[in-house]
């Protein structure tokens, strides 16, 4: 959860001076206050920037500066395209002196002077002079200034800074701007605002613009930063590490030799033997598992996990004619989990629902999380967020029912 790099702060600074060239062009065509021993060499050099050859637009500006007896309108014409070719041409340092002379020599207050306070700003970015390029950023919004550069180039100087409160500010302002337009807020300030919240120390207000993130951008590395840190969240149960692993599969984020091992091991004390297997086996055809110094046992888990597999089918069958007898519905939800991991979802559906009817949980809202689970598999999605939603607590089983909702 990084700002765009430097180099995006200069591709920006590029797209900025070429629209300033380009008004210079037009601004040139029309000038009236311009004599012909002024007006010729700027209309070349205008020509020569069109074509790239700042250099030699440069030279051309001077040739204009040489003219006796200039107007202040003609000086002011000539540092406005002297700041542009300086800028293109990479002198920072004379684009800044002509710029100021722009700011300095337009009305109080114009347009013009926003303009030229902006382009200073991101002169001043170039020089990686960040307080300068604060000041005259700030004096460009406070002319009215107000284009989506500017305020990329405020929010990577507020960043170099360290001034984290003014980046979570100014980011959450674009994000409630965003919304209140009925925009999908932009993805780089929903990810300004979650590094600027961690790096302040608001671990609850960071994990609520994480799960706005995925809602709107539900990408893997989003999923990763998630499910990394669950588990770590106040009160979380570490009785739901099987179901924390269960949507890393989901959301194809489980990756590692010791994910897979683990999340087979789970599986199998909780006696879903099918679900282990599954697991297991899909490590091994991805090449996760089956290297290295773990291999032997990884293969040996393995064996394990497809023995037990094979034993399900029958095992399953038996429980649910004993679950039948039960007072309470514990059996038949776990019986249900049990088919869910055989791929027979709808019968895990039914089952669990049974369960929950019958009452007498220990955990029911585990039983409504793994309902919600195997109607999101079922292939039942609009009655799976609704089971989900009715998911409560504190333990963590809220968490992760409101996470699965996320799941495309």
């Amino acid at each position: 959860m990084r700002l765009p790099p430097r180099a995006a702060v200069r591709t920006t600074v590029r797209t900025v001076l070429a629209a300033s060239a380009l008004a210079l062009l037009t601004g040139l065509a029309q000038a009236q206050q311009v004599r012909p021993e002024v007006g010729r060499p700027l209309q070349e050099a205008a020509n020569l920037l069109k074509a790239n050859r700042a250099k030699e637009a440069l030279a051309k500006v001077r040739d204009a500066d040489a003219a006796p007896n200039k107007t202040p309108a003609e000086q002011l014409t000539i540092e406005r395209m002297r700041g542009a070719v300086a800028a293109r041409a990479g002198d920072s340092a004379t684009a800044i002196k002509a710029f100021e002379a722009v700011f300095n020599g337009s009305r109080a207050g114009s347009p013009e002077q926003a303009q030229a306070a902006e382009q200073l700003a991101f002169q001043y970015s170039q020089a990686r002079d960040w307080n300068r390029t604060r000041e005259w950023a700030n004096r460009a919004k406070q002319l009215g200034g107000n284009s989506a550069e500017l305020d990329k180039l405020l929010a990577f100087v507020n960043a170099q800074s360290g001034d984290f409160a003014q980046i979570a500010k100014d980011a959450q302002a674009a994000i409630e701007a965003a919304e209140k337009a009925g925009r999908r807020p932009d993805e780089a300030d929903l990810l300004r605002l979650a590094d600027a919240l961690r790096r302040t120390g608001n671990n609850a207000g960071q994990a609520a613009v994480l799960d706005k993130l995925l809602a709107l951008y539900p990408k893997k590395e989003y999923w990763s930063i998630v499910l990394g840190r669950i588990q770590s969240n106040p009160g979380f149960s570490q009785r739901l590490a099987l179901d924390v692993l269960r949507l890393k599969r989901e959301t194809k984020t489980l990756e590692t030799a010791e994910d897979y091992v683990e999340m087979t091991q789970l599986a199998l004390q909780d006696g879903q033997a099918a679900e282990a297997r599954a697991v297991i086996d899909e490590g091994f055809a991805r090449g996760v598992l089956g290297k290295g110094p773990e291999a032997e046992r990884q293969k040996r888990l393995q064996a394990l996990a497809v023995q037990r597999a094979t034993e399900a089918p029958k095992a399953l069958a038996e429980a649910e004619a004993e679950a039948a007898k039960d007072k309470d519905g514990n059996a038949l939800v776990r019986i249900g989990l049990g088919y869910s991991g055989l791929g027979q979802h709808d019968k895990a559906v039914a089952l669990i629902q049974q369960g929950i009817a019958r009452g007498g949980l220990k955990r029911p809202q585990d039983a409504t999380l793994h309902l919600g689970i195997a109607q999101m598999r079922a292939g039942q999605k609009p009655r799976a967020v609704q089971t989900l939603r009715g998911v409560s607590g504190t333990d963590g089983t809220a968490d992760l029912a409101r996470l699965w909702t996320r799941v495309q």
